[in-house]
């Protein structure tokens, strides 16, 4: 019988709520399309790139103290010796303005429950990747087979980020031993315009000599509420 009331207890279906991180990104059990992608300016911006790059390697040292003290992801304040013009440095703005996601894969993302009172994001093709993470909403944790990845302070970007104006969660697991180094980042969020969702996702591990052994990166973008919702296969008739 105690055998019987256990077996009954793993086979339950599981009905808990989402967690409130996925509220309003991800409903549980609707399939959602989302596309992987890189987001990319105009090809005229690279004349201007390439001046920066010219510049930086007359002034190394400078370049590398004042990439420091900029914002990350966002493009450098200007400088004189960035190697532009006030003129050109403008309109290298107004091009980066225009930078547009570019689609490379279209997949799915399920949010399921999982046992152990934990949730992941079943996705498909390369995204594959992320399904192996199980978030646990009671240490608001997620966790990976590389071990367990906490929570950092919420993202909160401006419209000149490289990925546009959003906000979310974000998580991060840092572990280096004597084989290597290993640092893996999962954020979730949406758009500041509210149309889109976002998952970012990356993970390197650097050997102890130095050498990259993986360095995997994905930024996938998908239509929230209803735009995005694909439909949901029927259940298989029942046997007679």
């Amino acid at each position: 019988m105690k055998f019987l009331t256990a077996l009954l207890l793993l086979i339950a279906p599981l009905h808990a709520e989402a967690p409130k991180i996925f509220k309003g990104l991800l409903e549980k059990d609707v399939p959602v399309k989302a596309s992987i992608g890189i987001v990319v300016p105009p090809p005229e911006i690279e004349k201007y790139i390439a001046k920066v790059e010219a510049s930086a390697k007359k002034n190394k040292e400078w370049f590398v103290e004042y990439t420091k003290a900029s914002k990350p992801g966002a493009p450098l304040p200007f400088h004189e010796n960035l190697g532009l013009t006030k003129e050109e440095y403008d309109d290298y703005l107004a091009l980066w303005a225009k930078r547009d996601f570019k689609s490379a894969e279209e997949v799915v993302l399920v949010l399921r429950e999982t046992f152990g009172k934990t949730w992941s994001i079943t996705a498909t093709g390369e995204a594959g990747i992320i399904s192996t993470l199980r978030y646990d909403p009671e240490k608001a944790v997620f966790r990976s087979p590389n071990g367990e990845m906490k929570r950092l302070e919420d993202i909160k970007t401006e419209a000149t980020s490289i990925l546009g104006a959003w906000s979310g969660h974000e998580w991060r697991l840092e572990e280096e031993t004597g084989l290597g180094k290993i640092k893996e980042n999962f954020a979730l969020g949406r758009y500041d315009d509210k149309e889109y969702g976002l998952l970012v996702y990356r993970v390197q591990e650097i050997s102890a000599e130095g050498s990259r052994l993986l360095d995997k990166s994905l930024v996938l973008r998908f239509p929230l509420g209803k735009a995005g919702h694909l439909p949901t296969p029927p259940n298989p008739p029942k046997p007679r």
